[in-house]
């Protein structure tokens, strides 16, 4: 299918710098949602993409999804003209804010009782009903004390 190099190019550029792409299953939409080029030039776009191996692509319910690969990664850097420290938003390290933990905190581990989080060494389980071979008369199902 012939595209114009413009739609190319926006789609092209919306992939890298986001790392993933996401597109309706719907031929006829006259614009894609987030891209302003019609939705079936960005599908048949990534078709194209996930046929040569530059992007992956997952289906599910009537939504595609298309994340770049490495060798996709490389192929839109040179078809773009972008430098190598350009890279997706998908590969970007997050920066995690969270605080450091508070002098006063407790310790979880004292808290559990064990290092595994298991019960601690003194925990002796009480069962109760029924004989010591595990019969119980009172059956039934669920909650209930019997169908009799």
């Amino acid at each position: 299918m012939l595209l114009p190099k413009k739609n190319r190019i926006m789609v092209y550029t919306e992939l890298f710098k986001e790392g993933v792409l996401v597109a309706k299953k719907d031929t006829t939409k006259p614009k894609h949602d987030t891209i302003d080029v019609p939705n079936l030039h960005v599908m048949k776009l990534m078709l194209s993409l996930k046929s040569r191996g530059y992007v992956r692509e997952t289906f599910s319910w009537q939504w595609y999804y298309w994340y770049l690969t490495e060798e996709g990664i490389e192929y839109l850097r040179e078809y773009l003209h972008l430098p190598e420290e350009i890279v997706p938003a998908t590969h970007k390290k997050a920066q995690t804010s969270r605080p450091a933990r508070p002098a006063g905190a407790r310790d979880y581990d004292a808290y559990k009782g064990g290092k595994d989080g298991g019960p601690g060494h003194d925990f002796k389980p009480n069962f109760r009903g029924g004989r010591e071979d595990g019969y119980r008369r009172d059956g039934g199902f669920g909650r209930g004390a019997g169908g009799f």
